[in-house]
């Protein structure tokens, strides 16, 4: 499963929120767009895979907060099972930065999908109460 579903899975499933919001911004001339991994009421969530890919999640959540005015925030999705090289300079970048970061484990996120239809089963609509 890759970035975008585990993203998706978070932002939809735990958050309530939605994933891939698209936000646009001119410079010059031109207009030029983002795309928010996830989106609330309140904040705009950067999300990544502990990898090197993930460098830029501050920034990314910055300019989004800045785009929105909404509290600006990082998730680190955990694939090995330990705190890395990359997760160690986001999170103090964003200590910094003042940007909401947190971590969770890929596995939680699958079996948090995988159990979603648990936590909405109404035994009472069942037997028809």
């Amino acid at each position: 499963m890759g970035e975008v579903a585990l993203a998706a899975i978070y932002c939809v499933l735990m958050l309530g929120g939605m994933p891939e919001q698209s936000h646009g911004y001119s410079v010059g001339y031109d207009l030029h767009r983002i795309r928010v991994d996830c989106e609330t009421e309140d904040a705009v969530i950067e999300v990544g895979l502990d990898k090197r890919s993930s460098l830029d999640s501050v920034q990314q959540a910055l300019f989004a907060a800045h785009l929105t005015g909404k509290r600006p925030g990082i998730l680190i999705i955990d694939t090995d099972g330990r705190v890395g090289p990359y997760e160690t300079r986001i999170r103090t970048a964003a200590a910094m930065a003042g940007v909401t970061y947190d971590t969770i484990e890929k596995d939680r996120l699958i079996r948090w999908q995988m159990t979603a239809w648990l936590r909405s089963f109404n035994p009472a609509q069942q037997t028809g109460s």
